[in-house]
């Protein structure tokens, strides 16, 4: 079992994804500069959590988080005024929340993960739904006027679906826990068919998502 720390937040990272925060509460500072200290010996990555009850930051903060989150491997960061931070992460593979690690010591929440595997699932029906869950993304992106970059990878195609439609944070983290390759591409199917079904009967959708952006 490995040990990680963790930064809860109120958004999903996906693997494949790009997470530009600005770090100023001393823990999390703190959190970056332990990740940065240690490169020689591993690679600077820390957990994303989505936070299931509770607020990033306030009174009460963070009271109970998902149980599957995302690694961030910390690809960039800058010194900006007032001892801020201007870092930008990349999603790499997911974990399973084992426990918050008491005895970790750090200022930071720290906690005990397990990495998970990616099945594929049944590999005729992967390859069925990837196509057409790619003539679906297609239709959606021409009914709202644009176009979308559609990964050929079926692994990432799975997860690309959070970037061509606005989901909430419950739908987004469906699509991480997802146990396999194939399952997150049915639901994936079922999500963009669902929006572009309201851009139908609404005659407008929701702006495509921007890379969260997190204050910390």
């Amino acid at each position: 079992m490995a040990t990680l720390p963790l930064f809860p937040l109120a958004t999903v990272l996906m693997p494949g994804g790009r997470l530009p925060l600005q770090i100023f509460e001393p823990r999390y500072l703190q959190l970056l500069r332990d990740l940065l200290d240690g490169q020689e010996e591993r690679s600077p990555v820390f957990g994303v959590v989505a936070i299931r009850e509770g607020f990033e930051v306030g009174e009460g903060g963070v009271r109970a988080l998902h149980a599957v989150g995302c690694g961030a491997l910390l690809t960039q960061a800058a010194a900006l005024e007032d001892e801020r931070l201007l870092v930008v992460s990349e999603g790499t593979d997911r974990f399973r929340l084992d426990a918050i690690d008491e005895q970790a010591g750090t200022a930071y929440t720290t906690a005990r993960v397990t990495w998970l595997t990616e099945p594929k699932g049944d590999a005729a029906t992967v390859i069925q739904l990837a196509r057409l869950l790619r003539a679906e993304i297609s239709a959606f992106a021409a009914a709202v006027g644009g176009e979308a970059e559609i990964p050929s990878d079926d692994r990432s195609l799975a997860y690309a679906v959070a970037d061509v439609v606005s989901l909430g944070v419950a739908d987004r983290q469906r699509l991480l826990a997802s146990s396999d390759t194939e399952s997150r591409l049915r639901l994936g199917l079922q999500l963009v068919r669902r929006e572009r079904e309201f851009a139908s009967a609404l005659g407008a959708v929701a702006e495509p998502p921007i890379p969260p952006f997190s204050l910390n």
